[in-house]
């Protein structure tokens, strides 16, 4: 159970070593490895093969820890965390779904105005890019001009 690809500013980023994540989430350090073998955590690493835990880490020990201590199992746990990045996930295809129909209403609003433009400018011969474009340019002010 990997966490997030996505750096919220700098929430992924390695820094702690697990005497610091310990302290900062009130575990042993022998926790902390017991939870990366099942696969509970995934920190980075140093070059020296050292881990290094995120406050994304941090953040999800902590959940751990607070689960834990309702009396929910590793097993449930690792339901409860797989369920939320699941729904994380979705939130995150729901949000760029929204975006994609604002922009499409949008130019479904211009293709319209389009129409409406077009149908209104008497246009001898003209394709409706040229009119559109012979009223931008002249602000609408020429009326008797043949295009």
């Amino acid at each position: 159970m990997a966490r997030s690809n996505d750096d919220e500013s700098g929430k992924n980023k390695p820094l702690y070593m697990i005497s610091v994540a310990a302290e900062l989430t009130g575990m042993h350090p022998q926790t902390l490895r017991v939870y990366e073998q099942k696969g509970l955590v995934t920190p980075g690493r140093s070059r020296g093969n050292t881990r290094l835990y995120s406050q994304a880490d941090i953040e999800r020990l902590n959940l751990i820890a607070k689960l834990t201590d309702e009396g929910i199992n590793l097993a449930g746990v690792i339901r409860i965390l797989d369920m939320r990045e699941q729904a994380e996930k979705r939130n995150k295809e729901i949000d760029e779904l929204r975006e994609r129909v604002r922009e499409l209403e949008d130019e479904v609003h211009e293709l319209r105005m389009r129409e409406k433009i077009t149908a209104l400018t008497p246009y001898k011969g003209a394709t409706a890019e040229q009119v559109m474009r012979g009223l931008l340019s002249s602000g609408g002010e020429d009326d008797d001009k043949e295009f």
